[in-house]
């Protein structure tokens, strides 16, 4: 394999986990308790433990891989080292496409947020931005991150305290008609996961974390164990402020839960840390993105010329303006919002492919036994095929296109490698 440049170690344990944190505590946790609470009523609390014991079971699975394979690429280099080509490229592919249609999703989130009426253009504005501030380097990505987590953590708290204050509403906790069910508990815990699926960005990154093997592992049980208690305390909270079913049905529950508080006057400020995290999320995913399609184009499962890393503060150049270009071009000629659900059917055979590549190493930490690994993967298993049939018939498609594409090349190269060789 034709050897590439590498990228510089800088990042601590601060950085890193100021990364995951920013990613688990993107956009999601303003929306995601609404379709959970739909599905899992009063039970709410319940889907969100069970998302995260199945993301636990996943995060550990990482944090032992990355230790040992310390390069970008995250999954896609773990399962090609410990499975093989075709399951790490699985992962890959089902990462580098369905992050691409949630990075679109990102950016428009945000466009709605800060101006309704321009959503698209603000959305493209906000790619470009993030993309040269990633082109900066890995540092200068570590520290907007800080900011924007920052403000979005002030911005929970916020709603937190407004919860508390009340004036609580009526029924507050309690089920009202069909609010949910245990039959819902999984596929709500299935949504909440996608929220707890950022401590991912960590593992990409292994090529630009100091001593890896120490960092990466704490990095991403903390950035988990933090995520895990906020969105276990937000949901408490919102259950005890408002009904079952006016929390199901609201399109943005904690906005709603401070407009009807004595705080409701701060309902501005929620907006604002909404669009704060969502720009948060969208760095993160953008640069988790570039750096799995370096690596996949480092095996030639992607074009040769996405491996380049290049810039002053070196950075994979190509990858991150052709993820930019793809985000952008989403944004103009699909409805992101109905593609960005196929890739939970993706994310989940990712962290399936993970733990599988996890159970197969045989020097392992005692808090990493491999029922957790198995564990994880039945979990992944179970949440990917109870989401809609929609979601996971289009991701299929997907990658089975992908791994269509690829016997294809294959077989090109085969081909053309016996030829030269008969002259």
């Amino acid at each position: 394999m034709t050897k590439h440049q590498q990228l510089q170690r800088r990042l601590g344990v601060a950085d890193a986990t100021a990364i995951g944190l920013g990613s688990m505590l993107g956009a999601g946790v303003f929306v995601v308790f609404a379709p959970a609470a739909r599905l899992a009523g009063s039970l709410l609390l319940v889907a969100i433990a069970l998302a995260g014991a199945v993301a636990y079971c996943n995060a550990v699975a990482s944090a032992q891989l990355a230790a040992k394979y310390p390069q970008s690429g995250g999954t896609y280099v773990y399962g090609r080292k410990q499975l093989g080509e075709w399951p790490g490229f699985l992962a890959g592919w089902g990462f580098v496409t369905g992050k691409s249609a949630s990075c679109a999703a990102m950016a428009l989130t945000f466009g709605q947020y800060v101006a309704p009426g321009y959503a698209t253009p603000v959305a493209i504005a906000a790619v470009a931005a993030l993309t040269g501030v990633n082109l900066l380097g890995i540092t200068r990505t570590a520290f907007l991150t800080r900011i924007l987590l920052a403000v979005v953590l002030a911005t929970l708290a916020f709603v937190a305290a407004a919860s508390i204050l009340g004036p609580h509403v009526a029924g507050g906790g309690t089920v009202s008609g069909q609010a949910g069910s245990f039959c819902g508990i999984l596929p709500a815990a299935g949504l909440v996961f996608f929220a707890f699926a950022g401590y991912a960005r960590i593992a990409t990154l292994g090529e630009e974390v100091k001593d890896p093997a120490r960092v990466i592992p704490r990095a991403v049980l903390g950035a988990l164990a933090g995520a895990l208690v906020i969105y276990l305390l937000l949901g408490a909270l919102l259950l005890a402020h408002l009904p079952v079913h006016v929390l199901a049905s609201s399109p943005a529950p904690l906005l709603e839960a401070v407009e009807q508080s004595r705080l409701a006057a701060g309902a501005p400020a929620v907006q604002a840390g909404a669009a704060a995290a969502s720009l948060g999320a969208l760095l993160a995913l953008i640069t988790g993105v570039g750096r799995t399609a370096m690596a996949m184009a480092r095996e030639r499962d992607l074009p040769g010329p996405l491996a380049r890393v290049g810039g002053r503060h070196p950075v994979p150049v190509t990858a991150e303006l052709a993820v930019a270009a793809v985000v952008v071009l989403l944004l103009l000629t699909t409805d992101v919002l109905t593609v960005v659900g196929f890739s939970s059917f993706g994310v989940l055979l990712y962290y399936a492919v993970t733990n599988a590549a996890a159970f197969t190493l045989r020097d392992r930490p005692r808090h990493a036994p491999r029922w957790l690994n198995a564990a994880g993967l039945a979990g992944c298993l179970v949440l990917a095929f109870t989401l809609p049939a929609a979601s996971a018939l289009g991701m299929a498609a997907i990658m089975a296109a992908g791994l269509a594409g690829r016997a294809v090349m294959l077989a090109f190269r085969k081909r053309r490698s016996s030829q030269l060789r008969q002259r």
